[in-house]
Protein backbone atom coordinates (compact mmCIF):
# COMPACT_ATOMS: atom_id res chain seq x y z
CA UNK A 1 0.00 0.00 0.00
CA UNK A 2 1.03 3.77 -0.84
CA UNK A 3 -0.20 6.78 0.21
CA UNK A 4 -0.64 7.86 -2.88
CA UNK A 5 -4.47 9.35 -4.54
CA UNK A 6 -6.35 6.26 -4.85
CA UNK A 7 -9.31 5.91 -7.06
CA UNK A 8 -12.01 3.53 -8.96
CA UNK A 9 -13.11 4.06 -11.82
CA UNK A 10 -16.12 2.21 -12.89
CA UNK A 11 -16.87 1.47 -16.64
CA UNK A 12 -14.02 1.31 -19.32
CA UNK A 13 -15.32 3.34 -22.00
CA UNK A 14 -14.05 6.40 -23.23
CA UNK A 15 -14.21 8.75 -20.39
CA UNK A 16 -13.43 6.02 -18.01
CA UNK A 17 -10.35 4.50 -19.73
CA UNK A 18 -9.05 8.17 -20.47
CA UNK A 19 -9.49 9.42 -16.88
CA UNK A 20 -7.92 6.49 -15.55
CA UNK A 21 -4.80 7.23 -17.52
CA UNK A 22 -4.77 10.78 -17.15
CA UNK A 23 -4.50 10.24 -13.29
CA UNK A 24 -2.33 7.44 -13.35
CA UNK A 25 0.54 9.60 -15.64
CA UNK A 26 -0.30 12.32 -12.50
CA UNK A 27 0.83 9.53 -10.10
CA UNK A 28 -2.93 8.74 -8.65
CA UNK A 29 -3.04 4.89 -7.86
CA UNK A 30 -6.09 3.92 -10.34
CA UNK A 31 -8.11 0.90 -10.51
CA UNK A 32 -10.59 0.65 -13.27
CA UNK A 33 -13.06 -1.84 -12.95
CA UNK A 34 -14.10 -3.28 -16.29
CA UNK A 35 -15.93 -6.36 -16.97
CA UNK A 36 -14.57 -6.61 -20.36
CA UNK A 37 -17.69 -6.38 -22.04
CA UNK A 38 -17.88 -4.97 -25.84
CA UNK A 39 -20.77 -4.85 -27.63
CA UNK A 40 -20.26 -4.86 -31.34
CA UNK A 41 -21.43 -1.71 -32.12
CA UNK A 42 -21.95 1.52 -29.76
CA UNK A 43 -23.31 4.60 -31.02
CA UNK A 44 -21.00 7.78 -31.21
CA UNK A 45 -18.78 6.50 -34.07
CA UNK A 46 -18.09 9.77 -36.04
CA UNK A 47 -15.84 11.93 -34.14
CA UNK A 48 -15.79 15.80 -34.31
CA UNK A 49 -12.32 17.49 -34.56
CA UNK A 50 -11.93 18.94 -30.72
CA UNK A 51 -11.16 15.46 -30.24
CA UNK A 52 -8.42 15.14 -31.89
CA UNK A 53 -5.69 17.09 -29.47
CA UNK A 54 -7.17 15.21 -26.11
CA UNK A 55 -6.36 12.21 -28.47
CA UNK A 56 -3.02 13.73 -28.92
CA UNK A 57 -2.74 14.28 -25.23
CA UNK A 58 -3.40 10.92 -24.04
CA UNK A 59 -0.63 9.37 -26.88
CA UNK A 60 -3.25 7.86 -29.17
CA UNK A 61 -3.79 9.09 -32.46
CA UNK A 62 -1.61 6.65 -34.02
CA UNK A 63 -3.47 3.47 -32.94
CA UNK A 64 -6.88 5.92 -33.13
CA UNK A 65 -5.61 6.47 -37.27
CA UNK A 66 -4.72 2.62 -37.41
CA UNK A 67 -7.91 1.52 -37.17
CA UNK A 68 -10.24 3.91 -38.42
CA UNK A 69 -10.89 6.58 -41.47
CA UNK A 70 -10.56 10.16 -41.56
CA UNK A 71 -13.49 12.57 -41.37
CA UNK A 72 -12.71 15.20 -43.48
CA UNK A 73 -16.11 17.23 -42.69
CA UNK A 74 -19.95 16.58 -43.31
CA UNK A 75 -22.57 16.97 -45.50
CA UNK A 76 -26.08 17.72 -44.50
CA UNK A 77 -28.83 16.67 -46.91
CA UNK A 78 -32.37 18.02 -46.39
CA UNK A 79 -34.23 17.71 -49.69
CA UNK A 80 -33.63 17.24 -53.29
CA UNK A 81 -32.37 20.85 -53.97
CA UNK A 82 -30.91 21.54 -49.79
CA UNK A 83 -27.66 20.13 -49.45
CA UNK A 84 -24.70 21.88 -47.49
CA UNK A 85 -21.48 20.48 -47.15
CA UNK A 86 -17.98 21.33 -45.85
CA UNK A 87 -14.46 20.20 -44.91
CA UNK A 88 -12.76 20.62 -41.55
CA UNK A 89 -9.73 22.09 -42.89
CA UNK A 90 -11.85 25.15 -44.44
CA UNK A 91 -11.86 26.62 -41.43
CA UNK A 92 -8.36 25.87 -40.07
CA UNK A 93 -6.57 27.11 -38.14
CA UNK A 94 -9.22 28.03 -35.57
CA UNK A 95 -11.05 24.64 -36.47
CA UNK A 96 -8.65 21.39 -36.40
CA UNK A 97 -8.61 20.28 -40.06
CA UNK A 98 -9.80 16.39 -39.34
CA UNK A 99 -11.64 13.94 -37.75
CA UNK A 100 -12.28 10.53 -37.13
CA UNK A 101 -14.83 7.87 -38.07
CA UNK A 102 -13.97 5.16 -35.45
CA UNK A 103 -14.82 1.32 -34.69
CA UNK A 104 -15.69 1.69 -31.14
CA UNK A 105 -15.10 -1.74 -29.69
CA UNK A 106 -11.83 -1.07 -31.31
CA UNK A 107 -11.38 2.49 -30.45
CA UNK A 108 -12.75 1.58 -26.76
CA UNK A 109 -10.04 -0.81 -26.63
CA UNK A 110 -7.76 1.71 -27.35
CA UNK A 111 -8.11 4.33 -25.00
CA UNK A 112 -8.02 0.90 -22.49
CA UNK A 113 -5.23 0.06 -23.31
CA UNK A 114 -3.18 3.29 -23.01
CA UNK A 115 -4.98 3.28 -19.53
CA UNK A 116 -3.07 -0.10 -18.68
CA UNK A 117 0.27 1.14 -20.37
CA UNK A 118 0.13 4.20 -17.73
CA UNK A 119 0.03 1.85 -14.60
CA UNK A 120 -3.79 1.49 -14.36
CA UNK A 121 -4.87 -1.87 -12.24
CA UNK A 122 -8.06 -3.23 -14.85
CA UNK A 123 -10.28 -5.47 -12.38
CA UNK A 124 -12.21 -7.89 -14.61
CA UNK A 125 -15.40 -7.29 -13.23
CA UNK A 126 -18.88 -5.31 -12.55
CA UNK A 127 -18.26 -3.09 -9.63
CA UNK A 128 -21.39 -2.58 -7.80
CA UNK A 129 -21.72 0.68 -5.86
CA UNK A 130 -23.75 1.61 -3.01
CA UNK A 131 -24.08 4.15 0.42
CA UNK A 132 -21.56 3.36 2.64
CA UNK A 133 -22.41 1.94 5.93
CA UNK A 134 -19.92 4.20 8.16
CA UNK A 135 -18.48 7.24 8.83
CA UNK A 136 -15.84 9.65 6.70
CA UNK A 137 -18.46 11.96 4.64
CA UNK A 138 -18.17 10.13 1.27
CA UNK A 139 -21.39 9.53 -0.58
CA UNK A 140 -20.81 6.27 -2.53
CA UNK A 141 -19.03 2.73 -1.88
CA UNK A 142 -18.00 -0.50 -3.19
CA UNK A 143 -20.02 -2.72 -2.55
CA UNK A 144 -17.57 -5.67 -0.13
CA UNK A 145 -17.81 -8.15 -3.31
CA UNK A 146 -16.49 -5.11 -5.72
CA UNK A 147 -14.09 -4.31 -2.98
CA UNK A 148 -12.96 -7.86 -2.26
CA UNK A 149 -11.97 -8.51 -6.20
CA UNK A 150 -9.86 -5.38 -6.26
CA UNK A 151 -6.20 -6.55 -4.58
CA UNK A 152 -5.04 -3.32 -5.57
CA UNK A 153 -7.49 -0.96 -3.34
CA UNK A 154 -5.80 -3.32 -0.13
CA UNK A 155 -9.40 -3.66 1.23
CA UNK A 156 -10.23 0.01 2.08
CA UNK A 157 -12.72 2.42 0.24
CA UNK A 158 -10.95 4.45 -2.62
CA UNK A 159 -10.41 8.45 -1.77
CA UNK A 160 -12.38 8.98 -5.10
CA UNK A 161 -15.04 6.83 -7.33
CA UNK A 162 -15.64 7.98 -10.65
CA UNK A 163 -18.94 6.69 -12.46
CA UNK A 164 -18.39 5.77 -16.25
CA UNK A 165 -20.89 3.84 -16.44
CA UNK A 166 -22.86 5.61 -19.38
CA UNK A 167 -26.26 5.67 -19.42
CA UNK A 168 -26.89 3.11 -16.87
CA UNK A 169 -25.92 6.20 -14.54
CA UNK A 170 -25.06 3.32 -11.30
CA UNK A 171 -24.14 7.06 -9.12
CA UNK A 172 -27.58 8.60 -10.04
CA UNK A 173 -29.74 5.39 -9.14
CA UNK A 174 -27.98 4.61 -5.81
CA UNK A 175 -28.28 8.32 -4.74
CA UNK A 176 -31.54 8.80 -6.14
CA UNK A 177 -30.46 11.63 -7.96
CA UNK A 178 -32.90 12.71 -11.59
CA UNK A 179 -32.13 13.64 -14.64
CA UNK A 180 -33.97 16.67 -17.16
CA UNK A 181 -34.85 14.74 -20.46
CA UNK A 182 -34.85 16.49 -23.17
CA UNK A 183 -38.24 17.12 -26.15
CA UNK A 184 -37.24 14.24 -28.60
CA UNK A 185 -38.47 10.89 -28.35
CA UNK A 186 -36.74 9.11 -30.75
CA UNK A 187 -35.97 5.86 -31.11
CA UNK A 188 -32.61 4.86 -33.55
CA UNK A 189 -31.73 1.74 -35.31
CA UNK A 190 -28.29 1.34 -36.91
CA UNK A 191 -26.19 -1.48 -38.44
CA UNK A 192 -23.05 -1.77 -40.83
CA UNK A 193 -22.72 -3.00 -44.06
CA UNK A 194 -20.33 -3.95 -46.88
CA UNK A 195 -20.20 -3.64 -50.50
CA UNK A 196 -21.94 -0.50 -50.63
CA UNK A 197 -21.78 2.04 -53.28
CA UNK A 198 -19.92 5.23 -52.29
CA UNK A 199 -19.66 8.95 -54.24
CA UNK A 200 -18.89 10.89 -51.33
CA UNK A 201 -15.22 11.71 -50.62
CA UNK A 202 -13.96 9.10 -48.50
CA UNK A 203 -14.84 9.86 -44.97
CA UNK A 204 -17.67 12.58 -45.48
CA UNK A 205 -20.19 11.82 -42.70
CA UNK A 206 -23.55 12.10 -44.50
CA UNK A 207 -26.68 13.43 -42.29
CA UNK A 208 -30.12 13.28 -44.50
CA UNK A 209 -33.29 14.33 -43.41
CA UNK A 210 -35.92 12.30 -43.87
CA UNK A 211 -38.87 12.88 -45.60
CA UNK A 212 -41.33 10.87 -43.71
CA UNK A 213 -39.37 12.26 -40.47
CA UNK A 214 -36.42 11.84 -38.59
CA UNK A 215 -33.28 11.46 -40.18
CA UNK A 216 -30.58 9.09 -41.65
CA UNK A 217 -26.92 8.99 -41.06
CA UNK A 218 -23.92 7.28 -43.24
CA UNK A 219 -20.43 7.29 -41.58
CA UNK A 220 -17.78 5.59 -43.56
CA UNK A 221 -15.59 3.22 -41.80
CA UNK A 222 -12.69 0.95 -43.03
CA UNK A 223 -14.43 -1.35 -45.44
CA UNK A 224 -17.95 -0.96 -43.61
CA UNK A 225 -20.54 1.85 -43.69
CA UNK A 226 -22.80 2.60 -40.65
CA UNK A 227 -26.05 3.28 -41.46
CA UNK A 228 -28.66 4.79 -39.08
CA UNK A 229 -31.86 6.07 -38.64
CA UNK A 230 -33.46 8.23 -35.72
CA UNK A 231 -37.18 8.60 -35.90
CA UNK A 232 -39.83 9.11 -33.43
CA UNK A 233 -40.90 5.96 -31.72
CA UNK A 234 -44.80 5.77 -33.26
CA UNK A 235 -43.05 6.39 -37.02
CA UNK A 236 -40.75 3.48 -35.97
CA UNK A 237 -43.82 1.40 -35.21
CA UNK A 238 -45.14 1.87 -38.87
CA UNK A 239 -41.70 0.87 -40.16
CA UNK A 240 -41.79 -3.02 -38.54
CA UNK A 241 -41.96 -5.08 -35.51
CA UNK A 242 -38.31 -5.40 -35.03
CA UNK A 243 -35.00 -2.99 -35.61
CA UNK A 244 -33.92 -5.50 -38.44
CA UNK A 245 -37.56 -5.01 -40.58
CA UNK A 246 -37.34 -1.34 -39.15
CA UNK A 247 -33.94 -0.20 -40.97
CA UNK A 248 -34.39 -2.49 -44.03
CA UNK A 249 -37.65 -0.79 -44.75
CA UNK A 250 -36.31 2.63 -44.22
CA UNK A 251 -34.03 1.84 -46.47
CA UNK A 252 -35.63 0.52 -48.89
CA UNK A 253 -38.25 3.38 -49.61
CA UNK A 254 -36.02 5.63 -49.34
CA UNK A 255 -34.67 6.01 -52.91
CA UNK A 256 -31.18 7.89 -51.54
CA UNK A 257 -30.71 5.60 -49.14
CA UNK A 258 -31.05 2.42 -51.59
CA UNK A 259 -28.78 3.94 -53.97
CA UNK A 260 -25.92 3.45 -51.77
CA UNK A 261 -26.53 0.27 -49.88
CA UNK A 262 -28.05 -1.11 -53.14
CA UNK A 263 -27.37 -5.05 -53.33
CA UNK A 264 -24.83 -4.66 -49.91
CA UNK A 265 -24.55 -6.77 -46.88
CA UNK A 266 -25.65 -6.26 -43.35
CA UNK A 267 -23.02 -7.89 -41.55
CA UNK A 268 -23.82 -6.91 -38.05
CA UNK A 269 -26.48 -7.16 -35.49
CA UNK A 270 -29.11 -4.26 -35.90
CA UNK A 271 -28.73 -2.17 -32.53
CA UNK A 272 -31.13 0.42 -31.14
CA UNK A 273 -31.28 3.30 -28.77
CA UNK A 274 -34.06 4.87 -27.25
CA UNK A 275 -32.83 7.19 -23.62
CA UNK A 276 -31.40 10.47 -25.60
CA UNK A 277 -31.20 13.84 -24.35
CA UNK A 278 -30.87 13.30 -20.92
CA UNK A 279 -28.73 15.28 -18.32
CA UNK A 280 -27.73 14.65 -14.42
CA UNK A 281 -29.42 17.28 -12.13
CA UNK A 282 -25.98 16.22 -10.34
CA UNK A 283 -23.03 14.78 -10.99
CA UNK A 284 -20.68 15.30 -8.37
CA UNK A 285 -20.79 14.90 -4.43
CA UNK A 286 -18.50 14.04 -1.89
CA UNK A 287 -15.79 11.05 -2.83
CA UNK A 288 -17.65 10.75 -5.72
CA UNK A 289 -18.02 12.17 -9.30
CA UNK A 290 -20.07 11.38 -12.83
CA UNK A 291 -17.78 11.32 -16.10
CA UNK A 292 -18.93 11.16 -19.52
CA UNK A 293 -22.12 9.48 -20.67
CA UNK A 294 -23.38 8.88 -17.12
CA UNK A 295 -23.10 12.75 -16.60
CA UNK A 296 -25.43 13.59 -19.27
CA UNK A 297 -25.90 12.56 -23.28
CA UNK A 298 -27.32 14.99 -25.43
CA UNK A 299 -27.78 13.72 -28.63
CA UNK A 300 -26.31 11.57 -32.39
CA UNK A 301 -26.96 14.57 -34.42
CA UNK A 302 -23.55 16.26 -34.80
CA UNK A 303 -21.26 13.55 -32.78
CA UNK A 304 -20.61 15.50 -29.76
CA UNK A 305 -20.51 12.12 -27.25
CA UNK A 306 -17.00 10.93 -27.07
CA UNK A 307 -15.93 14.09 -27.40
CA UNK A 308 -17.92 15.48 -24.43
CA UNK A 309 -16.83 12.37 -22.56
CA UNK A 310 -13.09 12.59 -23.27
CA UNK A 311 -13.09 16.42 -22.29
CA UNK A 312 -14.96 15.51 -19.18
CA UNK A 313 -11.96 13.15 -18.38
CA UNK A 314 -9.66 16.00 -19.34
CA UNK A 315 -11.40 18.25 -17.12
CA UNK A 316 -11.48 16.31 -14.11
CA UNK A 317 -8.50 15.24 -13.83
CA UNK A 318 -6.67 18.62 -14.22
CA UNK A 319 -9.32 19.69 -11.69
CA UNK A 320 -7.89 16.27 -8.83
CA UNK A 321 -4.18 18.00 -9.41
CA UNK A 322 -4.16 19.43 -5.82
CA UNK A 323 -5.24 15.57 -4.15
CA UNK A 324 -3.31 13.94 -6.65
CA UNK A 325 -0.40 15.96 -4.49
CA UNK A 326 -1.63 16.75 -1.45
CA UNK A 327 -3.20 14.02 1.06
CA UNK A 328 -4.76 16.91 2.89
CA UNK A 329 -7.01 17.70 -0.34
CA UNK A 330 -8.74 14.29 -0.44
CA UNK A 331 -11.05 14.54 2.35
CA UNK A 332 -14.83 13.66 0.37
CA UNK A 333 -16.04 17.16 0.79
CA UNK A 334 -12.89 18.59 -0.41
CA UNK A 335 -13.04 16.44 -3.38
CA UNK A 336 -16.15 18.33 -4.18
CA UNK A 337 -15.12 21.57 -3.93
CA UNK A 338 -12.39 20.75 -6.36
CA UNK A 339 -14.61 18.86 -8.71
CA UNK A 340 -17.37 21.38 -8.37
CA UNK A 341 -16.11 23.83 -11.44
CA UNK A 342 -16.29 20.53 -13.53
CA UNK A 343 -19.55 20.63 -12.54
CA UNK A 344 -20.67 23.73 -14.00
CA UNK A 345 -18.45 23.81 -16.84
CA UNK A 346 -20.23 20.63 -18.13
CA UNK A 347 -23.43 21.18 -17.20
CA UNK A 348 -23.05 24.27 -19.22
CA UNK A 349 -21.15 22.50 -21.85
CA UNK A 350 -24.07 20.18 -22.39
CA UNK A 351 -26.85 22.76 -22.38
CA UNK A 352 -25.15 24.61 -25.56
CA UNK A 353 -24.85 21.07 -27.21
CA UNK A 354 -28.37 20.69 -26.49
CA UNK A 355 -29.52 24.50 -27.93
CA UNK A 356 -27.15 23.61 -30.70
CA UNK A 357 -29.15 20.68 -31.79
CA UNK A 358 -32.17 21.81 -31.09
CA UNK A 359 -31.38 24.32 -33.72
CA UNK A 360 -30.97 21.59 -36.53
CA UNK A 361 -33.91 20.15 -35.42
CA UNK A 362 -36.14 23.42 -35.55
CA UNK A 363 -35.06 24.55 -38.62
CA UNK A 364 -33.12 27.86 -37.73
CA UNK A 365 -29.62 26.29 -38.42
CA UNK A 366 -30.40 24.58 -41.86
CA UNK A 367 -32.57 28.12 -42.75
CA UNK A 368 -29.46 29.97 -42.08
CA UNK A 369 -27.44 28.53 -44.24
CA UNK A 370 -30.53 28.75 -46.92
CA UNK A 371 -30.54 32.22 -46.24
CA UNK A 372 -26.98 32.74 -46.19
CA UNK A 373 -26.83 30.61 -49.99
CA UNK A 374 -29.55 33.08 -51.19
CA UNK A 375 -27.88 36.18 -49.88
CA UNK A 376 -24.80 35.79 -51.32
CA UNK A 377 -26.14 34.43 -54.72
CA UNK A 378 -27.46 37.89 -55.15
CA UNK A 379 -24.06 39.39 -56.20
CA UNK A 380 -20.54 39.36 -55.20
CA UNK A 381 -19.02 42.05 -52.63
CA UNK A 382 -15.97 42.20 -49.98
CA UNK A 383 -17.76 42.94 -47.01
CA UNK A 384 -20.39 40.53 -47.88
CA UNK A 385 -18.54 37.88 -48.50
CA UNK A 386 -16.22 38.47 -45.25
CA UNK A 387 -19.56 38.50 -43.60
CA UNK A 388 -20.60 35.22 -44.87
CA UNK A 389 -17.40 33.44 -43.89
CA UNK A 390 -17.63 34.97 -40.80
CA UNK A 391 -20.90 33.82 -39.84
CA UNK A 392 -19.66 30.05 -41.14
CA UNK A 393 -16.83 30.01 -39.38
CA UNK A 394 -18.90 30.58 -36.12
CA UNK A 395 -20.96 27.91 -37.03
CA UNK A 396 -18.11 25.69 -37.59
CA UNK A 397 -16.70 26.53 -33.97
CA UNK A 398 -19.64 25.61 -32.70
CA UNK A 399 -20.50 22.19 -34.79
CA UNK A 400 -16.74 20.70 -33.88
CA UNK A 401 -16.49 21.42 -30.49
CA UNK A 402 -13.45 23.93 -30.49
CA UNK A 403 -15.74 26.43 -28.90
CA UNK A 404 -19.73 25.51 -28.44
CA UNK A 405 -19.80 27.08 -25.27
CA UNK A 406 -18.50 30.84 -27.28
CA UNK A 407 -21.08 33.30 -25.53
CA UNK A 408 -20.14 35.25 -29.12
CA UNK A 409 -20.86 32.35 -31.21
CA UNK A 410 -24.26 31.23 -29.72
CA UNK A 411 -25.18 34.96 -29.59
CA UNK A 412 -24.47 35.42 -33.11
CA UNK A 413 -26.72 32.32 -34.16
CA UNK A 414 -29.49 33.05 -32.00
CA UNK A 415 -29.54 36.86 -33.34
CA UNK A 416 -29.17 35.64 -36.95
CA UNK A 417 -32.08 32.90 -36.63
CA UNK A 418 -34.09 35.67 -35.05
CA UNK A 419 -33.63 38.65 -37.76
CA UNK A 420 -31.52 37.18 -40.35
CA UNK A 421 -33.34 34.56 -42.29
CA UNK A 422 -34.91 36.78 -45.31
CA UNK A 423 -37.51 35.20 -45.80
CA UNK A 424 -36.71 31.67 -45.45
CA UNK A 425 -38.94 29.91 -42.64
CA UNK A 426 -37.98 27.42 -39.97
CA UNK A 427 -40.38 25.28 -40.19
CA UNK A 428 -40.06 24.42 -43.97
CA UNK A 429 -36.49 23.02 -42.43
CA UNK A 430 -37.61 21.57 -39.63
CA UNK A 431 -36.95 17.63 -38.76
CA UNK A 432 -40.58 16.18 -38.07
Amino acid sequence: MTDGFRVAVVGAGPSGSALAALLAARGADVTLFDDGRRPELVVGESLVPAVVPILRRLGVEEATAGCSLAKPGVTFIWSETDRFGFTFARFSPDVFPYAYNVPRPQFDEVIAARAAAAGVTRVGVRARLEAPRGAGGAELALARESLDAAPSLGGRQPDLIVDATGRARLSARVLGIGADVGPRRDVAHFGHFEDFHWEEPPGQVLIRRRAGGGWSWCIPLQGRLSVGIVVGQEAAATLGRTPEERLARAIETDPWLGAIVKGGKRVTPVVTYTNYQLISRRGVGPGWVAAGDAFGFVDPMLSPGVFLALHSAETIADALAPAVDRPSERAPARIASLLAPYAVAHRAALAAWQELVGQFYDGRMMALMQAGQDWVATGKGLFKDALQRHIERHVALQASGMRTTSRYSRGLLRFLARHGLRGVRPEDMAIG
